[in-house]
């Protein structure tokens, strides 16, 4: 098939394309959030083509994955047909509900033209989807190319703008944390973290220190050299940087909220709602390598088994069949 998506979730969009079909990648001169192409962080398989918004118009397209509302009337006008109406489309949503939860109304709610996917059950669960048919898609990721070393006794969070995001993504916890071992911050936006720690009245007593959006491949061989993986977000949807510490051998200490209860099991880390039951956790793994290493193996096991890029992209081919068989 050629299916029309933008690049807006680097990560999740690494793995789609990975598929055996032709990606249309929008690119404008700007490469704008509307027109970003092809990732520049990590090397896409050469299926996944950039095409201008001139060159939609002539493009065959059979599907459009659409990932943001805005873009249900960009397609239509690049394209010069109705996704939904002229041609099958496919709504991802990769985010949890925002305003008055449980009761957030999907901003594709009640139509009959399109199918939502949403990337976890919790997701679905909570946002209010109308009468719009709907489908799970769980994550899958291209296995990073390192394995966890955990020689420095360090803990790793990858998170983006946790100075702007601060409650959602667990930044006032931090300190916490750092109580009993350091932390290295990965991601974007997270340069004047220690900063901002402490001009909210924060006393670090081991430092954080953020790392600021490296490449892809350099963080992942920077995180798994820490000790273990700290997932502190309170409000998100299961984030792939989590995915990716469990296939590289990580034990993961997190917050038990949202879909993270349902992909890390009893064995493969320590999750509570309990922040003084995670910073114990958190200074056992630091002190306890041999521990870290067995909670570390099994989640290695269970994010191959469950999150793999094989089963990823199969459920996503056979959904994709069936919308484009439907609309025939």
């Amino acid at each position: 098939m050629n299916v029309l998506l933008w690049h807006v979730h680097g990560s999740w969009t690494t793995s789609f394309v990975h598929g055996k079909h032709r990606y249309l990648v929008p690119v404008t001169p700007d490469r704008g959030p509307y027109g970003l192409g092809r990732a520049r962080t990590y090397p896409w398989p050469e299926n996944a083509v950039e095409v201008t918004p001139e060159e939609l118009r002539r493009a065959e397209v059979d599907l459009v994955i659409l990932q943001r509302p805005e873009e249900l009337e960009l397609a239509e006008e690049w394209l010069g047909r109705r996704p939904g109406r002229d041609l099958p489309a496919i709504y991802v949503e990769h985010n949890t509900p925002k305003g008055d939860v449980p009761n957030t109304r999907h901003p594709m709610a009640d139509r009959d033209d399109l199918l939502i996917v949403h990337v976890t059950h919790f997701n679905e669960l909570f946002w209010d989807n109308g009468g719009t048919r709907t489908a799970v898609i769980e994550h899958g990721i291209v296995p990073p190319r390192v394995e966890w070393t955990g020689e420095l006794d360090r803990l790793a969070v990858v998170t983006n703008e946790p100075v702007r995001r601060w409650r959602v993504t667990g930044t006032d916890l931090m300190p916490r944390f750092a109580a009993v071992a350091p932390l290295d911050v990965f991601g974007m936006g997270v340069a004047g973290l220690p900063e901002a720690l402490t001009n909210a009245g924060a006393t670090l007593a081991h430092p954080v220190t953020g790392h600021d959006d490296l490449p892809q491949g350099r963080m992942h061989e920077e995180v798994a050299r820490r000790r273990a993986y700290l997932h502190l977000c309170r409000w998100t949807s299961l984030g792939l940087s989590l995915i990716e510490a469990m296939t590289m051998g990580m034990p993961v200490v997190a917050l038990a909220t949202t879909e993270a209860v349902d992909a890390v099991p009893p064995d493969a880390g320590v999750l509570s709602t309990r922040v003084d039951t995670l910073v114990e956790a958190a200074r056992w793994l630091t002190e306890d390598r041999d521990a870290a290493y067995r909670l570390g193996a099994r989640a290695r096991e269970v994010s191959k088994e469950r999150f793999g890029l094989d089963r990823f992209l199969a459920d996503w081919d056979r959904l994709m069949e069936e919308e484009t068989c439907a609309s025939q």
